[in-house]
């Protein structure tokens, strides 16, 4: 009877263990989810729905790999529909291109959050924190990017987390210039956004490169000036944002 209990427990274990882990098979995009809680607050724990890729090359020894952190517009929000998040950008990219350079991330925002309090910058980072505790993720190589709601969540995990980013893109996003500036100042960032932006005014954008450069960060700013909201496509399509992305490491502390 002890040796059955025993086994039970042990059993019982492997299979919490084998839930916290993630499926990878390289090359492809894969489903996954991850519980998180905020530790400053009361609040519930937070079950994040994701799609997880790992490039073809990607080994579990060797070599470490970077880890994009991707976050998608209001459109894609959805509580039971994980396809939507591959619409547009990276996640959309990484069906046809199993050489994409990044294990990319991707989670899914629930309809019920509004744009300015989408993506919360202590949920991803412990995202992150999950899937590089699992994967070869190289931790000096941890960028985040993302377009419109996702450019808005973009500048504020970077500002959020400056040393914990190597480099940022936004793109047509936006946010408060006075409280962002200066932790922005400490991260490598690249911003786009569309001249003819309606939905998203470029001015959302200029505003807070300004603030960025007044204190003296590392910060370049692309406006297509015949785009409209959508300056993604072009963006994620430019095989020079990745270089430029992959040329940039964390500062050792």
């Amino acid at each position: 009877m002890a040796h059955l209990l025993a086994a039970m427990i042990l059993g019982a274990f492997s299979m919490m263990h084998a839930e916290g882990d993630v499926q990878t098979e390289p090359g492809k995009q894969l489903p996954e989810k991850v519980v998180v809680s905020d530790e400053k607050s009361d609040a519930q724990p937070v079950t994040i729905r994701y799609l997880l890729f790992a490039p073809k090359d990607y080994k579990p020894q060797g070599e470490k790999w970077p880890l994009m952190l991707f976050l998608h517009g209001s459109g894609e929000s959805s509580d039971d529909n994980l396809d939507l998040v591959k619409v547009h950008g990276p996640p959309k990219i990484v069906e046809s291109k199993p050489d994409f350079p990044f294990v990319l991330v991707s989670p899914q925002c629930p309809k019920k959050h509004e744009v300015g309090h989408a993506w919360k910058a202590d949920e991803m980072m412990q995202l992150i924190d999950h899937v590089a505790g699992k994967m070869n993720i190289d931790p000096d190589r941890v960028y985040v990017t993302g377009l419109s709601m996702g450019g808005y969540g973009t500048w504020r995990l970077a500002a959020t987390y400056p040393d914990r980013y190597a480099a940022a893109i936004p793109i047509c996003g936006g946010g408060d210039p006075e409280k962002l500036a200066k932790p922005l100042s400490k991260v490598p960032i690249w911003a786009f956004h569309g001249g003819k932006d309606t939905t998203v005014p470029t001015k959302q954008s200029q505003d807070i490169v300004d603030a960025v450069r007044k204190e003296h960060g590392d910060i370049e700013f692309t406006v297509y000036p015949d785009a409209g909201h959508d300056s993604w496509t072009e963006t994620y399509n430019n095989p020079k944002v990745y270089d430029w992305l992959l040329a940039h490491r964390r500062e050792s502390k």
